[in-house]
């Protein structure tokens, strides 16, 4: 008799998930399947679940590297705690800070909660850096709160502190210094970001 369909999907990971569907007609031979990805209530469809399994697993004090395509995410990403590839998303740096940060709880325990790219000394920041930063900045307020201490950190700095960082997610921002570190705070009893009294 004829197998029955089957689909199989492939272990998870900081990639791309594929599905593979087996046909009767094919016995244990498996062909690639377009990619699929589903959606979910209250969730801003551009967050992966790649990304979304990262936002999870943060702890407190864990970063989260946002940068621009310029960036070389894939060899920063490799000295990050995770080593995975960059979680791609393809919208501009306040698009995709604003839907991590629906999301993602900011750390109000330290002098700054969010990073900022700037130039290295005797390098001015050129309008469309200054612009991409104040929507950095804006983006932050509107989605967090407006008592969120944001700093800038030396460009050559900022790629070491990505090293540092969880993960690694690039954007299609195409504004030099588009590029920014989130830390992550705490979720308190009432279900919002923890501050100290």
């Amino acid at each position: 008799s004829r197998k029955s369909q089957r689909t199989l999907v492939a272990p998870p990971s900081f990639g791309v998930s594929r599905v593979w569907q087996q046909h009767p007609a094919e016995s244990e031979n498996t062909t690639p399947c377009t990619t699929t990805m589903g959606l979910l209530k209250g969730i801003d469809p551009i967050l992966t679940a790649d990304l979304l399994w990262v936002l999870r697993a943060m702890g407190h004090g864990d970063r989260l590297a946002i940068v621009d395509c310029n960036f070389p995410a894939c060899q920063v990403a490799k000295s990050t705690v995770t080593g995975k590839d960059p979680i791609i998303l393809t919208v501009p740096l306040p698009q995709a800070v604003s839907a991590i940060c629906e999301l993602l709880p900011l750390d109000y325990f330290e002098e700054s909660s969010v990073f900022y790219m700037a130039p290295q000394d005797g390098v001015a920041m050129p309008p469309e850096g200054t612009e991409v930063i104040d929507e950095l900045k804006s983006t932050v307020a509107k989605a967090s709160s407006s008592d969120v201490s944001i700093a800038p950190v030396e460009r050559f700095q900022f790629y070491e502190e990505a090293k540092k960082c969880f993960a690694i997610v690039q954007t299609l921002e195409r504004r030099p210094y588009g590029n920014a570190i989130l830390v992550k705070g705490v979720i308190g009893p009432d279900g919002k970001d923890l501050k100290p009294n």
